[in-house]
């Protein structure tokens, strides 16, 4: 059963989701990056290959899709995260996370702050905003981004031009607790893979780290290579 909502956060925004309850006792959010939202083709197909294991969180972060407010690439989203497993808290036992570019940013820094977490998949997460590549003239940038083009989508997204103060997760990713799994990719011109490199390194949680080869950026490894990040992710989430 889908059940489509919005959360007021702590700042008094609206964050939309599409909840999937699929009868599990475990719950997975999807955290999509900059310039994609929950209801992208490609998570819209994630959220229901994985929703055969478990229950599934889509959301749209601030300035994305049926969200409300401005994107401030990470200064101020830990809060739709907030409302969203403030939300989740009240129907599962487990609750896991699994962000992709930005949003795996995210995930870092929330897991850094909550116990509340399970297990994390951070797909392609940058350790410093700062030093982004994002090498947008490259093919394996800007073919992906053509591939994926969805109009209604582009013209949802709403960056706050405001400069804000950011946390570094290299700074904050030795504080998670909880078992994280790093993906990356090794073609990836957006953020290079150096940067889940090190956050593997300095994470002192049980973790995994896994590249994958002649891979681009974020959600693009799943379009790649279905299967083999399906079973990575599947297993990561379910071994005990």
């Amino acid at each position: 059963m889908l059940i489509e909502t919005k959360l007021k956060t702590k700042d008094n925004i609206e964050i939309a989701i599409n909840h999937y309850q699929n009868g599990f006792d475990s719950v997975l959010i999807f955290m999509p990056g900059w310039f994609m939202t929950k209801d992208s083709e490609c998570f819209l197909e994630m959220c229901k290959i994985f929703g055969k294991s478990t229950d599934i969180i889509g959301m749209d972060f601030r300035g994305h899709g049926k969200s409300g407010g401005f994107y401030s690439f990470t200064t101020w989203e830990l809060l739709d995260i907030r409302a969203v497993v403030n939300y989740a808290r009240k129907q599962y036992s487990k609750i896991h996370l699994i962000g992709f570019s930005l949003g795996a940013s995210l995930a870092i820094l929330f897991g850094s702050k909550s116990s509340s977490i399970s297990k994390i998949i951070a797909v392609s997460p940058a350790c410093d905003f700062s030093k982004i590549e994002n090498h947008f003239w490259k093919k394996e940038a800007w073919l992906p981004t053509l591939q994926k083009a969805e109009l209604k989508r582009w013209l949802s997204i709403r960056p706050s031009v405001k400069i804000q103060r950011k946390i570094k997760p290299i700074d904050i990713v030795s504080k998670i607790k909880c078992p994280t799994l790093f993906i990356a990719g090794e073609n990836d011109p957006t953020v290079y893979p150096w940067h889940t490199e090190k956050l593997f390194e300095k994470a002192t949680c049980k973790k995994k780290y896994e590249l994958f080869k002649d891979c681009n950026h974020a959600e693009d490894l799943f379009l790649t290579e279905k299967d083999k990040f399906i079973e990575t992710c599947t297993s990561w989430l379910f071994e005990e």
